[in-house]
């Protein structure tokens, strides 16, 4: 299927609008569930992508359009990756971004609020559903928050050692 990489991530949003997501086109507000997908594919977890989407789309109290909140965020990662840590604030999130494993950001990209998901290589990190032409790339930490993650927007990152 589009929109996965060659080794099973999920890195391109836009190929989900046959999939709803909170009644609306998951290509539109999947950010949320992709991301929690990912880190789950990383770990080795074996769970099928629309499981993910089914399961955090109930979690929502309200049937209403609009993207993964935060409190579905951490509900969900709290029952499925417990060794996840929050770390809120710029002065907070990018220190613990720069020294994990993988983890998950949620900033503003282009001025709406988004999840992604990364995951370490090497000195550096792999970052998935960025945005269009940077799907899946490569960067240091501090470069991706020098680009995309500009004070004083709210960041928060779940994050695992």
């Amino acid at each position: 299927m589009d929109g996965f990489s060659d080794d099973g991530y999920i890195i391109d949003q836009d190929y989900f609008d046959e999939y709803e997501y909170r009644t609306i086109p998951a290509s539109d507000n999947g950010c949320g569930w992709i991301a929690a997908y990912n880190i789950l594919h990383y770990l080795g977890s074996g769970v099928r992508f629309d499981a993910v989407m089914h399961e955090m789309d109930r979690m929502h109290s309200l049937r209403i359009p609009g993207p993964t909140t935060m409190p579905v965020m951490r509900a969900y990662l709290k029952k499925h990756v417990p060794a996840m840590q929050e770390h809120e604030g710029i002065e907070k999130a990018l220190p613990a971004a720069q020294t994990c494993r993988a983890g998950i950001l949620r900033y503003t990209e282009a001025g709406v609020p988004h999840f992604i998901s990364f995951i370490r290589v090497g000195e550096a990190f792999r970052f998935f559903n960025v945005n269009d032409g940077l799907e899946d790339f490569v960067s240091s930490m501090d470069m991706f928050f020098t680009t995309h993650v500009k004070p004083p927007q709210y960041v928060s990152v779940f994050t695992l050692a």
